[in-house]
């Protein structure tokens, strides 16, 4: 057979295809639709780590303010609806090469958490709710790199500061700098009584992207109503594949 090493490079393929072309597809729906707006912006940069995942992300520079509101809906909404694009079709293909076993008390491995879209996604693929009745799916790579596709989607929705959820609810004429702090502070008990990585992705709000806004140049355009709409979809989007 071949090399361990060589063969462990080997089975990382699908993981890495996978997580890489959803977070590649996010970081260029965002620079694609910036270029259209004129904004001056940077191709993405990935963020390479050499442990867990292999990598905290990716994303991309603006060199310059966004115009409008519209404007800066339009750049925020463009990244997760792309990453989706992507990571739907390989999260459903990596399902369905997962087969469904018991679940091992006590051995090794990660239990990946549950939204309302990826338990429905389960319950279609191999008709029954998962986990449950002492078994789960067996995630492969594609599937396990796809699911937390969604969920750095999710990260990216919370509607706080300069993440993309907070760009498309300050475009959306929601301002309030308290539902920041709501966000940090349910993330903070999420910490506490769910699951302890929650922790990181608070600290990250709070020290990296921070809870304040920045102005677009003009204010006082406000969004049509087919953005409006898009904007509904996007925070029931972010409803679906809370994990």
């Amino acid at each position: 057979g071949l090399p361990r090493s060589l063969a462990d490079w080997l089975r990382g393929v699908p993981f890495s295809f996978t997580l890489l072309a959803i977070l590649g597809a996010h970081e260029m729906g965002h620079y694609v639709v910036a270029r259209w707006h004129k904004v001056d912006v940077t191709l993405p940069y990935f963020i390479p780590v050499p442990f867990g995942l292999g990598t905290f992300g990716a994303f991309i520079k603006m060199k310059s303010p966004v115009e409008n509101r519209r404007a800066l809906f339009d750049v925020a909404v463009a990244g997760p609806l792309a990453g989706l694009v992507v990571a739907l079709p390989l999260l459903v293909i990596g399902l369905m090469t997962s087969p469904v076993k018991a679940i091992i008390s006590g051995g090794a491995g990660v239990q990946e958490g549950n939204s309302l879209l990826y338990a429905l996604l389960k319950l279609l693929i191999h008709g029954q709710w998962l986990p449950g009745n002492g078994v789960d799916v067996n995630l492969s790579s594609m599937a396990f790199a796809a699911w937390f596709g969604l969920l750095v989607t999710a990260f990216n929705l919370l509607p706080v500061g300069q993440l993309d959820g907070g760009h498309i609810l300050y475009a959306l004429g929601i301002t309030s700098r308290w539902i920041g702090y709501g966000v940090l502070g349910v993330l903070l008990v999420l910490g506490a009584v769910a699951w302890s990585g929650w922790y990181i992705w608070a600290a990250l709000i709070f020290f990296v992207t921070g809870l304040e806004h920045p102005a677009p140049l003009n204010e006082i355009t406000q969004l049509d109503p087919a953005r409006r709409w898009l904007g509904a979809l996007a925070i029931l989007i972010f409803i679906l594949i809370f994990t």
